[in-house]
């Protein structure tokens, strides 16, 4: 189980942090993801982390603005999302998957386990 936590209203501008904790198991040795949706669209990639690499990976939209990290001993991830925009008003979610290869990571698709996802909304 994945559950999702941190949403909220932000101006444009502000700042939240996503919070994505695993219960009943634990997050080593997964590849874990954010992934947004706005109402009428598909599910779109926003970062993903390996858990043998350090390195996040990001959308080109949020690089630079977003950091995502994970502390595998509270099986925590995090998504820090500053400069928010309008249009990253979005319901958030989590993903996790066992050893995913880095040309799969931004499919939606490859990942089995998902929470119930965060209302982001950015508006003044």
């Amino acid at each position: 189980q994945l559950a999702e936590s941190g949403g909220g209203l932000v101006p444009p501008g502000g700042s939240l942090t996503l919070s994505c904790v695993a219960s009943g198991r634990t997050l080593n040795g997964y590849t874990v993801a954010w992934f947004r949706q706005v109402p009428g669209s598909e599910r779109e990639f926003v970062a993903a982390l390996k858990w043998a690499n350090s390195n996040p990976f990001y959308a080109n939209s949020v690089k630079g603005r977003f950091t995502m990290s994970r502390d595998n001993a509270k099986s925590t991830v995090y998504l820090r999302m500053n400069s928010l925009k309008t249009e990253d008003t979005a319901v958030y979610y989590c993903a996790a998957d066992r050893q995913l290869i880095t040309s799969n990571l931004r499919n939606p698709s490859q990942y089995d386990y998902w929470g119930q996802g965060a209302q982001v909304t950015v508006s003044s």
